[in-house]
């Protein structure tokens, strides 16, 4: 009898403290805002007892970035390493021991845009679709880690980014807009951060929405900076330099850094910048580095997949140069990688071609979308190209053969089916004769890109078996890597806002 009443005493006790655990944790079980922050105080508690914070932080950041664009491109590297047989290749940041996942949404849409998710990662904030670094009422800004870091700690701060420096992503680490679209006002801000190093795509508006404003560059000059448009001056500066503003010589679309696909030998890569800002930045009190490959995102809106997959690995190649000064520096640095949101609904797998994919097919692309379109739509439209013309260039710069052009060694995977080849005459043809977005089906053909070239994409993508489901960005999560000081803190399921308040609690800034 004793023992019965011992046994039931004991399953009490065990229930009571299962229960008293919960408790704790869920405050209660009816606030998970409380579980959160109270779950995220005590382990950076913990973190930040048992360690200095890290000196020199790299905050990379994939635009439209997500595990399918991260995946692909580890497949595709993978594919083309092996003979047959399927592998892949790890990317760098994959390799990382750390890995966690954040959420994306914002205060508009599941599916965000690129202020508002900057944002949120730098501040810790939600706010608006459209919206760099101010509440919602537009009344509030909000500070950025990279903003403390250099006022209360005094870290050098550097800004690299593939696209413009006045974009939304590399702008929510300096400026507070109503609009993203404010670019002469963000330049300004630029300006007076005092940030020390800046590398990347031109400034948008450089002389304000009208071009009567005086020019950034000018206002940048006066302010200290040191300003350099050509590649062998930047390969020449040095920390003795001091503030320092780096525009790419070579200016793709939209005065943007070239596609990796595109870019030319001896041509600047985002590796490069990155290089060089770690020789700009360092110091003994610390720096904060964030980087930006902006063009992850263009591609995905415009379901170019073998230019993604490119961008992927050169922000891989990028962060690879961070890893090297981690390893001369591993208990002072701290390297992150994520994406901002998911552009495209990017996915492995498509309908035509069931469980198999033939990623190999995309490196018979020589091209991104963007360079066909300059380089080649735009004088078939001048000139009015015949169409068998038109196919001869699609064959060298896509590798997609019309049928009358097969040969016995033409890959197969490669050949246009009869279904694919009047889809792209249909393109042409609306490319020829002066295409307008007329009704919802043509925009679901082909967004707002020149329907001769995305048709080229998606024939090449889905004969891949790659597919896009959307010319904007959507719901997904984001990975999270992490490597260094504080890495573990940075695993788990949690918002995107926690990234901001990991490296705050890491920094001890307020």
């Amino acid at each position: 009898m004793k023992n019965h009443w011992k046994k039931i005493a004991s399953v009490i006790f065990a229930v009571l403290f299962i229960a008293s655990v919960f408790s704790v944790l869920l405050g209660g079980g009816s606030n998970a805002e409380t579980f959160q922050s109270r779950n995220k105080t005590a382990l950076t508690g913990v973190i930040t007892a048992s360690r200095k914070a890290p000196k020199y932080i790299f905050l990379f950041i994939g635009d439209g970035m997500s595990y399918p664009q991260i995946q692909t491109a580890s497949y595709y590297l993978g594919a083309k390493s092996s003979d047959g047989e399927v592998v892949a290749v790890p990317l760098s940041f994959m390799k990382f021991p750390v890995t966690g996942v954040a959420e994306t949404y914002d205060s508009s849409s599941f599916a965000p845009d690129s202020s508002s998710t900057a944002t949120s990662i730098a501040t810790g904030n939600k706010t608006y679709s459209g919206v760099i670094n101010m509440d919602t009422t537009y009344t509030k800004k909000f500070e950025a880690i990279s903003e403390k870091l250099k006022k209360q700690l005094g870290y050098k701060i550097g800004i690299i980014t593939s696209v413009n420096l006045n974009h939304a992503t590399p702008a929510a680490f300096y400026a507070h807009q109503p609009s993203r679209s404010n670019y002469y006002e963000i330049g300004l801000e630029m300006i007076e951060s005092g940030f020390d190093f800046f590398a990347g795509g031109a400034l948008i508006s450089p002389n304000g929405e009208k071009g009567d404003q005086k020019s950034l560059y000018d206002i940048a000059r006066e302010k200290g900076y040191k300003v350099v448009t050509k590649q062998k001056y930047a390969e020449k500066l040095s920390a003795n330099d001091g503030k320092t503003i780096v525009i790419s010589e070579t200016l793709a679309d939209y005065d943007s850094i070239s596609y990796e696909i595109d870019a030319k030998d001896g041509e600047w890569r985002l590796a490069d910048y990155v290089r060089k800002g770690i020789e700009m930045l360092y110091n003994d009190t610390g720096f904060f580095m964030m980087v930006e490959g902006g063009k992850i995102d263009w591609a995905c809106h415009a379901n170019d997949a073998a230019t993604v997959i490119h961008d992927t690995i050169a922000l891989s190649n990028a962060v690879e140069v961070a890893v090297e000064f981690y390893n001369k520096h591993p208990e002072d640095t701290l390297i992150l990688v994520t994406g901002d949101h998911e552009t495209g609904g990017l996915s492995i797998g498509f309908a035509g071609t069931d469980y198999d994919t033939f990623l190999t097919n995309l490196s018979n692309q020589k091209i991104s979308y963007a360079k066909f379109d300059t380089d080649y739509v735009a004088g078939y439209k001048k000139n009015n190209t015949k169409f068998s013309d038109v196919l001869t260039d699609i064959e060298e710069n896509f590798g997609l053969v019309p049928k009358y052009k097969a040969k016995l060694d033409t890959n197969p995977n490669l050949i246009l089916t009869d279904y694919e080849y009047e889809k792209l005459y249909e393109a042409y043809r609306r490319t020829i004769d002066g295409y307008r977005q007329l009704n919802e089906e043509e925009y679901i053909l082909y967004g707002t890109y020149e329907p001769l070239t995305v048709t080229i994409t998606h024939i090449l993508n889905n004969k891949s078996g790659i597919n896009f489901s959307s010319y904007a960005h959507t719901g997904l999560p984001v990975p999270v890597f992490a490597v260094g000081n504080g890495a573990e803190l940075f695993e788990g399921y949690y918002d995107n806002t926690d990234i901001y308040f990991k490296l705050a609690k890491l920094t001890s800034v307020k």
